[in-house]
């Protein structure tokens, strides 16, 4: 029971701390105020975010299994898996720098600019992730 009460802590906080980043870097792209008319449906910058929010996941997934592989020394400990973070990660994070600095509104405009901020730091986050697990499996080898 205290384990499962430590591992949803966990998860909240780690969802706080991600909403916090995003915040901050809408606020730092100077789009954080909510656009005055809402667009609805796809557009094709919010396309772009999400394809750069969805490549950003795959970058911290790959990632975080890679450096469980390199922690538990299974298989090449996870360089690979490192590898592909380290390319997806930056990718990401590019790709959301873009969506934030060529949008021309807040939340809500049709820009993508919530994407773009998440795209960003889960790239980040990635590219981390893939460092880590890098540095890690060739300090075993």
């Amino acid at each position: 029971m205290k384990r499962i009460f430590v591992l949803v802590f966990a998860g909240v906080a780690a969802a706080a701390l991600f909403a916090g980043l995003v915040h901050s870097a809408l606020v730092a792209a100077g789009v954080s105020e909510p656009a005055t008319n809402t667009v609805y449906g796809l557009t094709s910058r919010r396309v772009w975010a999400t394809a750069a929010g969805a490549l950003a996941l795959v970058g911290v997934l790959v990632g975080g299994v890679a450096l469980v592989r390199s922690v538990l020394r299974i298989g090449n400990g996870g360089r690979r898996g490192a590898a592909v973070a380290l390319v997806a990660g930056p990718v990401a994070a590019v790709n959301g720098a873009l969506v934030l600095a060529l949008a021309e509104g807040g939340p809500g405009s049709g820009n993508g600019v919530v994407g773009g901020a998440g795209a960003l730091v889960l790239g980040l986050i990635g590219m981390a992730l893939g460092a880590l697990a890098l540095r890690r499996s060739r300090r075993i080898a």
